[in-house]
């Protein structure tokens, strides 16, 4: 690692708790050294140096980590299996449901999982905690407003029930966003909960390294109850789940067994 890129990763750490060395470090360090030149400066000091000064900057590192890229129901397939197989599974043995949908992006995601989950439960047996580290892409997830492209594999029934047409875009209803509660948080360094019955982390772990992503399982291991499932991304999958607890119950679903 070059000394000047060495440096900024360090001083990032220091001020925002955000471990750059955990991520895949030719990939991260690509990324960032576009967005450096785009910004005008010649070294990771130099731009590290107005970032003390100039929180736009920072709201930009992170926007560009953490690439928000997301959809309603993307992998459409993987969200029928939750919904008609695992979920249902779940709620033989339980009334209620406390999911988290880690990394959430800009709400494509836990707006999905309620969606899914209204026409389970009653609102009232269900919860859903969403997290990102990039506050930006919480103000948009809260906003709830979303371009047509964003909405091409909702179900007609589910568009016409839970948005409204606003503008160029859509705007969630309410009724959808009563359940799901947004909040900052590192999932490197942050603490979990341990009272999930789901947690879904999708195409965010493909960033992280082979140490990271060992750290982060056993986290999430510990976050689910037995029987709990975790929902993974398509690039994402678990070669050795039983060394965290897991069993596979679909493809690219993991359920938490019993001691």
């Amino acid at each position: 690692m070059d000394q000047d890129y060495l440096f900024f990763t360090t001083q990032i750490k220091n001020q925002t708790g955000i471990d750059l060395s955990l991520y895949k470090e030719a990939q991260m360090k690509r990324r960032l050294t576009s967005l450096r030149d785009k910004k005008g400066y010649a070294s990771f000091r130099d731009y590290f140096g107005d970032m003390q000064t100039k929180n736009e900057l920072v709201d930009e590192l992170l926007e560009r980590m953490t690439i928000n890229v997301s959809e309603f129901y993307r992998n459409p397939s993987r969200w029928e299996v939750l919904e008609t197989k695992l979920l249902p599974k779940l709620l033989q043995s339980k009334k209620t449901i406390n999911a988290w949908s880690a990394a959430c992006s800009t709400g494509e995601e836990p707006y999905t999982l309620s969606m899914i989950l209204e026409g389970l439960l009653p609102k009232e047996n269900y919860s859903i905690q969403a997290t990102d580290i990039d506050e930006l892409a919480l103000k948009r997830a809260e906003l709830g407003y979303y371009l047509e492209r964003a909405l091409q594999e909702v179900p007609n029934e589910n568009k016409e029930k839970y948005f409204k047409k606003d503008g160029i875009g859509y705007k969630v209803e309410n009724c959808l966003k009563e359940k799901i509660t947004f909040e900052k948080h590192n999932l490197l360094a942050d603490s979990y909960k341990n009272t999930f019955d789901l947690i879904i982390c999708r195409n965010v772990l493909i960033y992280f390294t082979e140490e990271a992503k060992i750290h982060l399982y056993k986290k999430f291991s510990k976050a689910l109850r037995p029987g709990g499932i975790l929902y993974v991304g398509s690039t994402e999958q678990i070669f050795n789940p039983k060394q965290y607890g897991f069993q596979s119950v679909s493809t690219f679903f993991y359920e938490k067994m019993s001691i």
